[in-house]
């Protein structure tokens, strides 16, 4: 007679090889028991909160200051400098997928702050026009309008940035992260 399910887990648990023990270093990580690189843990992890953070209170001065995301800003933003801009360059211009400038899109006209027009011989597609709400919006928002931190990464020499890359890479590797939140603005992301 086989033991009831309960049983066959409590004898794995048993039999199985004990959990790595981790502690906490003072900024709340986990690092490794024998504290090996737990100095310079501690110091990444606060790096990462500090710029987490810059994103974040650049977000929200955006949104306090002139009432719409940052995402939807920064799209206004390359509307306003290509008029007559399609959904797809759009897309492209913000390193987005598709479907998500299409809701930026939808969002910006539904707020008066784009005109989405048909013109030329194929009516099937859209061209799109800062309105005069939405120039305002912009010379009233905080810059940069792309965010805090794709203007800081494009300050970055081009071997600071091949390594950050590398590194950053490596990381995903080791979270196991979806890597199709890479076509999400950061704007969008809840942080």
């Amino acid at each position: 007679m086989r033991p009831a399910p309960k049983a066959d887990a409590a004898a794995r648990r048993e039999t199985a090889s004990p959990a790595p023990v981790a502690t906490c270093s003072p900024v709340d990580g986990v690092v490794p028991r024998d504290g090996a690189g737990s100095d310079a843990h501690a110091k990444v992890l606060q790096q990462f909160r500090i710029v987490f953070n810059a994103v974040k209170t650049h977000f929200q001065q955006v949104e306090r200051q002139v009432g719409v995301g940052g995402a939807q800003v920064w799209a206004l933003s390359i509307i306003g400098e290509h008029p007559g801009i399609g959904v797809n360059g759009l897309a492209a211009a913000l390193n987005i997928r598709q479907p998500t400038a299409s809701n930026l899109v939808r969002n910006l006209a539904l707020q008066s702050l784009i005109e989405v027009r048909r013109e030329g011989e194929d009516r099937r597609a859209v061209q799109l026009h800062a309105t005069a709400a939405g120039r305002r919006m912009l010379r009233r928002s905080p810059g940069p309008f792309a965010g805090v931190l794709p203007d800081a990464l494009a300050a970055l020499p081009p071997d600071a940035l091949r390594r950050l890359e590398s590194d950053l890479a490596a990381l995903i590797g080791l979270l196991g992260a979806d890597e199709s939140a890479a076509t999400i603005p950061l704007a969008q992301l809840r942080l």
